[in-house]
């Protein structure tokens, strides 16, 4: 699925990181919160366990997205990087889009796709789900 040194960060460079290690999972999210939070039709993350992640100079700053949620961006360019919630302990999703090699992973399918946007379909086969995937479903 993906190179296991892979690095990334915000536009402006102030916000760096590393990756130590394959993603748990990767996909594409069409949800109301990702489009808003990254100004797009949709956003392609992988999860990681928050020790594969390493921030070596900046830490992102955090924005509370909602009661349980954090997304992680650059406050000098606003670059959208990360994502954490209490309901997943110990994860952090990464967005690939900030990684310097985006194409070093590969989703493996969408979700909340009940929330896509008509003129937004992606021209690939990945399974598709209107809400979130069963569990299991979505690893290998």
């Amino acid at each position: 699925m993906a190179d296991t040194n892979l690095a990334g960060g915000c536009q402006c460079g102030d916000v760096r990181y590393a990756l130590a290690g394959e993603p748990m999972f990767a996909a594409i999210c069409h949800c109301t919160m990702y489009r808003k939070a990254h100004a797009a039709p949709a956003v392609a993350w992988a999860m990681y366990q928050q020790t594969q992640v390493v921030f070596p100079n900046k830490s992102p700053k955090q924005f509370e997205s909602s009661k349980d949620a954090q997304r992680g961006f650059c406050a000098r360019c606003g670059t959208q990087i990360s994502f954490t919630a209490s309901f997943l302990p110990g994860l952090i999703d990464i967005s690939i889009g900030s990684l310097d090699e985006p194409g070093a992973i590969t989703p493996s399918l969408h979700y909340r796709h009940s929330k896509h946007l008509s003129w937004a379909e992606f021209a690939d086969d990945l399974p598709r789900h209107a809400e979130l995937p069963p569990f299991g479903e979505s690893e290998g």
